[in-house]
């Protein structure tokens, strides 16, 4: 039985059970609304008021039906582990002003006025351990037939900017090695990013500590890290590196600042890439924003997301911040940089150098966490990249994951498909899963219950 006959046949049982359920509920209603209409036929009342007491019921009894409607989604929704979250259209939506227009809502291009606002101190990260807190299960794949291109942004709390969990010591190892081997190439800040970039450095000074108070604890001229026994100081000038390089060796994110020009538009000028896995801060470096995206062969970048992006830079406010998800596959097991795709000192790196069909174990599932806020002081967007990195044979283990994976595979166009590089391991990837997901499916996994258990991007 294939995977779309099974999924086929689930979509048809929850058909059934919902009609079910329905001509339940109606012949239920049917059945009070007799007793009730039996029950005043006995009644000696006039006509008039009998009427008036029928309708009044009648009302009751619509009523009631709702209440207990809702009654029993709230109870459903309790059982799920995580709610779906919200994505934030306004702020997608591509402008039909004008540039002129646009500069009367308070202030030109290039220029910045500082903003009053703050963020707000963080709670500590519940029962949170270098050691035992897991990373958070991001899966941001849906099922087909159909891959839409959207920059796919929600709203998130302030007090979830970063996240951090015991793969920490590796991302922490693994920065500091790159940042002395290649800390020129990955970490840089041009002049006029500079007061972003210290801006930077002291949100994360004044937020770590606040929400990892196992690890970071501030001090006068900065925060020591409890766990590696560093220090840094952030006050005394000159600083012994870029401030890029000192925000890196904080969190597992890569970091990146946009500083909008006259002209408008907003250039990459501050960064510190260190695990990007599939791209260099070289080659960007200096670049516009949709010329970062076009030189990387974006799928439908100018058709759906160049306006869109564009439109959302333009608008975000330093008291708003969004995250989204993606999601790539590799067939190495290298954090940093993946060799399969060529040397990272290669004029030009590519999906074609990477060897195809490797066996499953070489496979690893690659998923990024971005959150995007504006700098309140200097009015430089940040970007904060966090990669989630695990091998597939370790993920295709969770209830519902490998149809949905393999669903999502399929459902990829010809761009989206070169673009993740599907012809180097594609058969071997969706044979894998399809056996996974035959196994969960003669095991008993009720695929019907799936968004009970697992709500996007989870």
């Amino acid at each position: 039985m294939t995977p779309s006959t099974m999924l086929d046949r689930a979509r048809a049982q929850v058909s059934k059970q919902a009609g079910q359920a329905y001509e339940g509920l109606r012949e239920s209603s049917n059945g009070c609304a007799f007793k009730i209409k039996e029950y005043w036929a006995t009644i000696p009342i006039q006509p008039r008021s009998k009427e008036y007491t029928y309708a009044a019921a009648l009302v009751l009894l619509l009523f009631s039906t709702i209440m207990v409607y809702i009654v029993r989604r709230l109870k459903s929704g309790k059982n799920a582990t995580r709610p779906s979250t919200p994505t934030t259209p306004a702020l997608e939506k591509a402008t039909s002003q004008s540039s002129s227009a646009l500069k009367t809502q308070g202030r030109e291009w290039g220029k910045w006025t500082p903003s009053e606002f703050r963020m707000p101190k963080p709670d500590p990260y519940p029962d949170w351990e270098v050691e035992r807190t897991k990373p958070l299960p991001y899966r941001p794949f849906r099922y087909g037939p159909k891959y839409n291109v959207t920059m796919g942004l929600r709203s998130i709390k302030h007090s979830d900017w970063i996240e951090l969990d015991n793969h920490y010591p590796r991302y922490h190892a693994d920065k500091a090695r790159r940042i002395q081997e290649r800390g020129h190439k990955c970490c840089r800040t041009a002049p006029e990013a500079y007061p972003a970039a210290i801006e930077l450095l002291e949100d994360l000074t004044d937020y770590l500590p606040a929400r990892y108070p196992s690890l970071y604890k501030r001090t006068a001229v900065g925060l020591d890290n409890l766990w590696s026994g560093e220090s840094f100081d952030i006050v005394t000038r000159p600083l012994p590196e870029d401030p890029m390089q000192t925000c890196a060796r904080l969190v597992q994110d890569d970091l990146a600042i946009m500083i909008e020009k006259p002209d408008s538009k907003y250039y990459l000028l501050a960064g510190a890439v260190l695990l990007a896995g599939f791209w260099r801060l070289e080659d960007k470096y200096g670049m516009v924003l949709s010329e970062i995206h076009t030189s990387g062969d974006v799928p439908q970048y100018k058709e759906k997301l160049e306006k869109g992006m564009m439109n959302f830079f333009r608008r975000l406010k330093p008291e708003e911040m969004v995250a989204r998800n993606n999601y790539f596959l590799q067939v190495d097991d290298d954090l940093p940089w993946s060799w399969s795709i060529g040397s990272e000192d290669a004029p030009e790196v590519s999906w074609n150098t990477a060897e195809k069909n490797r066996a499953i174990e070489h496979h690893y599932f690659r998923s990024e966490r971005q959150t995007l806020r504006r700098l309140p002081k200097s009015g430089g967007v940040v970007f904060t990249i966090r990669t989630y990195f695990h091998p597939i044979t370790e993920i295709a283990q969770e209830d519902y994951v490998p149809g949905r994976l393999a669903s999502a595979v399929r459902s990829w166009g010809d761009d989206v498909s070169r673009y993740k590089g599907k012809e180097r391991y594609g058969e071997v990837l969706l044979e894998y899963l399809d056996q996974k997901h035959q196994e969960q499916v003669e095991r008993g996994l009720d695929l019907s219950r799936e968004d009970e258990v697992r709500a996007y991007p989870y």
